[in-house]
Formats: C-alpha cells, sequence, structure tokens
C-alpha cells in the first residue's frame, strides 16, 4: 500500500529554518522530521512512499539520493572512484518523488498523483511535519471497517488547527482553523479510497471543499487517537521536538531498530 506524504508547502510560519530548506528537510535531532514520519510507517509495514514535492523539492531529491552515503560508514578510492560501504542503513523502502508544483495547494499536489495512485487501491496520507505515536495498522482496520471514503485521525491539540465535529465515529462538520474552537481536530494520518479523486475538482486545500464535500455525503469518519501527537509548525514546536527525542524519551518513536 503506497503512502502519500505532502513535502511541498512553503512552512512559512517556520522561516528561521525554512528558508533554506524544505520543511521536511527541519532535522529533529541529527534527522529531518520526513524520516521520523517514514520510520512510523515503515514500523508498521508500510514501505512504499510517494512524496509530493514542491517549494525546494530538489533538496528531498538530493537528500535520497545521497541517503547511503550520509548515513553509512564508506571507503573511496580516489583514483578508480570506486565507493565501497562499509555500514549501510536497514531500509526497505520504495520512494518515488514526484514535482507537483511550487504553488500548489494540497488538494492540487493530491489530484497530481490520481495516475499512480488510482490503480492500487487503498492509500494513506499524511503531511510532512507532523509526528505521532498513533497505531497504524488500528487506523487501516478502523479505515476499512466502516466502508466509507475517508478516514482522518482526530486529535486533541490547541484551537489553531482545523475542528472536527463527531457523531458516533462520523464526522458532522469539518471546519478549518476556527478561531475559537476546542474538542477534536484534524491531525491528518488519513487513509483514503480512490474516489476521493472525485472529489477533487479544483486545486484548493484538501482541507475545504474536498472534504467538506466527503462529510456532506456522510464519507468522512473519525479515528480518535487520544496518545502523542505533535505537527512542527514553529520554532517553538521544533524546540520541544528536539528536547523530547533528546531526552531518549521521545513518545513518537515507536520503531525499536538503532540502525539509519
Amino acid at each position: 500500500m503506497k503512502v502519500v506524504i505532502l513535502c511541498g508547502g512553503l512552512g512559512t510560519r517556520l522561516s528561521e529554518e525554512t528558508s533554506l530548506k524544505p520543511k521536511p528537510l527541519v532535522t529533529v535531532g541529527s534527522q529531518p522530521i520526513l524520516w521520523h514520519i517514514m520510520n512510523t510507517y515503515s514500523h508498521y509495514g508500510f514501505n512504499e512512499f510517494v512524496l509530493a514535492l514542491g517549494y525546494l523539492g530538489e533538496q528531498i531529491k538530493e537528500y535520497f539520493l545521497n541517503y547511503y552515503a550520509l548515513n553509512s560508514d564508506f571507503e573511496i578510492d580516489l583514483k578508480s572512484g570506486e565507493i565501497q560501504y562499509l555500514k549501510t542503513p536497514k531500509k526497505d523502502w520504495k520512494i518515488q518523488l514526484i514535482n507537483t508544483g511550487k504553488n500548489t495547494f494540497t488538494a492540487g499536489r493530491l489530484k497530481k498523483l490520481e495516475s499512480t495512485l488510482k490503480p492500487h487501491g487503498t492509500f494513506a496520507l499524511t503531511y510532512g511535519d507532523g509526528v505521532a505515536d498513533i497505531d497504524l495498522k488500528k487506523l487501516l482496520e478502523f479505515h476499512r471497517s466502516h466502508k466509507k471514503i475517508a478516514t482522518v485521525t482526530a486529535v486533541q491539540p490547541t484551537a489553531r488547527f482545523g475542528e472536527l465535529a463527531i457523531k458516533e465515529n462520523q464526522v458532522s462538520a469539518f471546519k478549518e482553523k476556527p478561531q475559537n474552537g476546542s474538542g477534536w481536530a484534524n491531525g491528518g494520518f488519513f487513509f483514503f479510497e480512490p474516489e476521493i479523486f472525485d472529489y477533487i475538482k479544483t486545486d484548493c486545500p484538501l482541507e475545504s471543499d474536498p472534504m467538506e464535500s466527503l462529510t456532506d455525503n456522510g464519507q468522512l469518519m473519525a479515528y480518535k487517537h487520544a496518545g502523542f501527537w505533535q505537527c512542527m509548525d514553529t520554532l517553538r514546536d521544533r524546540q520541544i521536538l528536539e528536547e523530547q527525542w533528546n531526552s531518549g524519551k521521545a513518545p513518537w518513536k515507536v520503531w525499536k531498530e538503532t540502525n539509519l
């Protein structure tokens, strides 16, 4: 099953970091937050990734092109150019890196991946700036159980995130970033059926018309996650994640292996 990670935004509220690099490459510990997200999915057996690139997407391409060199010990013969890796990361990842436009909105990015995703059925999607200790297998089981088009993970952070009204696990209202809200919010970590593409009519935020239309048609269900969730929206958010990682007790580190 393919996992889409939206990696194309400008990250303007984290401009201290994103003026020179795309947000998914901003580090937590010594590794980009994108690496943390991908490790979470891989822990639950999801190893096929589609990265929707945009702003400074070439840096993400370079990161993965140089992944072995950056994360391995190696020996190089400068005369012949031969490289022998002495220790290499053990990652069973297949990654498609697709340019979806610098100024494209999130729904538009997803629409540009339609031909890549549609033949494979159900797929996962998340943002390139949020981590959680969510059990993705249970999330997928929940998605399959209700037989609707879409599942969104509902979390309970501060009111600056999109608010969800939920009745018996079905979303009854989807409001993007209300001024005064409380309760459940859009935490990303979606599962979609291919019919989602029928709901994307224009290049717009995924969180606006597509989600609102799914809600109106009773096709959006919420998986309530009461555990840890944190996005890296601001420099302060990054500092919180950095402190948790350096403590050795990062709540989102569900994977056990120590290799890169």
